[in-house]
């Protein structure tokens, strides 16, 4: 015989009459609630993972996060596109066949159980219900029918009579559509299930593995993109980003998936006429719009439209949504200062956001990537401004957490500050290794001295470091370069220390006295430099820190016995000030400029140069890149998609209100009245049911109870009733 299944419907669902018992089996636990609501609790699961997780990541970013062993782990189960995930779609469609078998059985029965009034139902039952009431009436038992039909129709019940051996039973019902909210919710969850993998990436997924088509994993120019890693045309569903500059255009859309992307053509041409952006005083974006054409090749014509976030556009089954803003490929002009050695000039540069240059600082080969420009940018600074410290009054230790520390100190009285465009850029070595930079433009009024503040980082998503350089009295950077420049050079050091000693030192000094200051000075200057002694067995350096005040520090710890540790710090600090201010004057005099005077503002400057010099020591680029002029290119960004489980979507969730309305506010009520002949009148027995006891029914019971058993004229007591 054979074993494949048959099934038939009937008033009691959908049942499996034949066939394999696994078969049976496996069905039944498919389609039953036990089985949905294991699938949920793991639906549940997996969005929490992919609420708490950020989704969507470049891997190296998750490599930083977790570790190279659970990245991995993570990476293979799908964690960071778990919406995307073959398993999560799994779940999503085994779900959807679930609830379905679990309609498909059941609303036979409930459509059933809707028609019928449940006339079978005996005295005896009738008595074991909780709600019952029993009176003898005056009125023969036909005109009791009649009267117990009239108050029912009058009170919404449809009436059914049926005739028993023992007499009449009337059979009543309302409210029936709470049943159907059962369908409805169910059904509606089916329909957004449904939609949602209609919309996501499995449309996307079952049409590469249909066509051969593969993810893009490289960066390409989109017209250099091999037709293997482009969509059709008619793609009956996707969601994809495009980037376009002022006075450019694209017909060609970018859908992520998994860590690489695929091409979707569009059905017409976007072109980006003008792009316009509001900034609240914060800083934040208060409004960005497009004004766009639409190009249809097919049709010939033209179609303009403005597109603004939360108003999009929708041309032939495609929405455009405004999504945000870039840099679209901006002109910059950059002036590159040598961090290294003393005889190298900055030179000038220029190039557009988005492209790479080739440098060399004269040692190594460098990769310049432009990676952003950014007009306005809007900083908290300090709402009370305090002068720069001393390296004197701070001390020689306690210097040691300022080297490239944060841009702007913690301050409660912060106030949000346009502090002007900056340039983002890269510089990457020949082994491959980068590191990020963030430059201002403009110096920024920090602790009462403009700066030229310069942000760094090495890890993709890490906190920026920053490094403050003073601003000279004409408002440039030059200033301090000279001093860096002249800090790298062993002759000018040599000038300075003879200045010092000679300025330190009446004439009539001992040649010794003269001689011990001069290598102190010498000594202290060199290790600040960076000039650090070497071992003379390994070749290696003596300190680890590379320059500045820390190295000093770290000279003094190791030359110096501990319980003169103190003192001799004061003194070198001296020292260091003394030689770093006669290295200031010997820079200006070879610039052609005057001795600065020993003025407020000249120390106020010195001081925030020596710390910017300790600090540069630490700079982990040899140049320095300096924006000196933009031509700005804004470029939209867009996000178009073609949906067209959305209707369905909408739809689900309209039933889904719905159902969840009629199961909430609609109680089925069910009565019973059973009319058997008493001598001249009749006596009558009436039980009510519903599938929610509430204070309305038991109102309800009374007071239909009162309408029906009690004759007209009498007090509610001439019906006996019995509520156990």
């Amino acid at each position: 015989m054979s074993s494949t299944p048959v099934t038939i419907l009937s008033t009691s669902g959908l049942q499996l009459r034949r066939g394999s018992r696994a078969w049976r089996s496996g069905v039944e636990l498919l389609s039953s609630m036990r089985f949905a609501i294991a699938l949920l609790v793991i639906v549940a699961i997996a969005s929490i993972i992919g609420t708490v997780l950020v989704q969507g990541q470049p891997l190296n970013n998750y490599i930083d996060q977790f570790g190279p062993f659970w990245s991995s782990v993570f990476d293979r189960l799908d964690l960071f596109n778990v919406y995307a995930s073959w398993w999560f779609l799994l779940i999503m469609g085994i779900l959807v066949v679930s609830t379905t078998l679990c309609l498909v059985r059941n609303t036979p029965k409930i459509i059933a159980d809707l028609r019928s009034f449940k006339t079978h139902v005996r005295e005896q039952g009738l008595r074991s219900l909780h709600d019952r009431a029993e009176a003898s009436m005056p009125l023969p038992r036909v005109q009791m029918v009649q009267r117990v039909q009239a108050r029912l129709r009058s009170r919404g019940y449809r009436v059914r009579v049926q005739p028993t051996e023992s007499g009449t039973l009337v059979a009543a019902k309302t409210g029936g559509l709470n049943r159907l909210g059962y369908i409805l919710a169910h059904s509606a969850f089916v329909l957004i299930c449904v939609g949602g993998l209609l919309d996501g990436d499995m449309m996307i997924r079952l049409q590469m593995l249909l066509t051969g088509k593969h993810i893009l994993t490289q960066n390409m120019q989109i017209s250099q993109v091999p037709s293997r890693y482009v969509l059709s045309a008619h793609n009956p569903s996707f969601r994809g980003n495009l980037q376009i500059p002022e006075g450019g255009s694209s017909n060609t859309a970018v859908l992520t998936i998994g860590d690489g992307s695929v091409l979707q053509p569009l059905p017409f041409t976007l072109s980006l006429k003008k792009f316009k952006v509001d900034y609240y005083s914060t800083g934040m974006p208060r409004l960005f719009e497009s004004e766009v054409l639409i190009h249809d090749p097919r049709k010939d014509k033209t179609v303009p439209a403005v597109i603004k976030v939360n108003a999009p556009f929708t041309y032939d089954g495609v929405t455009i949504f405004q999504s945000g803003f870039q840099d679209g490929g901006s002109h910059l002009q950059l002036k590159a200062w040598p961090m290294r050695g003393a005889g190298d000039k900055p030179f000038a540069l220029d190039g557009d956001v988005g492209t790479t240059r080739k440098l060399s600082d004269g040692q190594q080969s460098l990769t310049l990537e432009l990676t952003n420009f950014r007009d306005i940018n809007v900083e908290n600074l300090h709402g009370e401004q305090k002068s720069q410290t001393a390296p004197r009054a701070r001390g020689l230790f306690a210097t040691l957490d300022k080297h490239m520390g944060a841009a702007v100190s913690e301050n409660p009285a912060n106030r949000p500050t346009n502090v002007g465009p900056a340039v983002v850029y890269k510089l990457r070595d020949a082994a491959g290794q980068a590191h990020e930079f963030f430059n201002y433009m403009l110096p920024i009024e920090l602790d009462g001295m403009p700066m030229f503040v310069a942000g760094e980082r090495s890890e993709i998503g890490g906190s920026y470091r920053y490094l403050r350089i003073p601003a000279d009295s004409k408002g440039t950077i030059d200033g301090w370069m000279r001093l860096r420049a002249a800090l790298q050079d062993p002759a000018m050091r040599a000038k300075a220390v003879d200045a010092y000693v000679r300025d330190a030192l009446p004439p009539s000094a001992a040649p010794k006295l003269a001689a011990q200051l001069r290598e102190t000075a010498g000594r202290t200057l060199d290790v600040f430099a960076g000039d650090i002694p070497r071992d003379p067995s390994t070749g290696k350096p003596e300190l680890s820190s590379p320059g500045g005040l820390p190295a000093l520090a770290e000279f003094l710890q190791r030359n110096v016995p501990k319980q003169q540790l103190d003192k001799a710090s004061k003194v070198f600090i001296d020292v260091l000030n003394g030689t770093l201010w006669q290295l200031w004057q010997v820079a200006r005099a070879q610039n052609g400029q005057a001795p600065a005077k020993a003025d407020a503002s000249n120390q106020r400057f010195f001081n925030a140069a020596v710390l910017a010099l300790s600090d540069a020591a630490f700079y982990p680029a040899p140049l320095y890149m300096q924006l000196t002029g933009f031509k700005q290119v804004e470029a939209s960004v867009f996000q178009v998609a073609r949906a067209p489980g959305k209707v369905i979507v909408y739809f689900g969730a309209g039933l889904l209100i719905l159902g969840v309305f009629t199961m909430l506010y609609i109680r089925e009520r069910r009565a019973w009245f059973l009319v058997k002949d008493e001598g001249e009148g009749s006596k009558t027995l009436m039980a009510m049911s519903t599938n929610r006891r509430t204070m309305d029914f038991e109102r309800e019971f009374g007071a239909l109870r009162d309408a029906v058993l009690q004759p007209t004229g009498a007090s509610s007591s001439a019906a006996s009733t019995d509520p156990t």
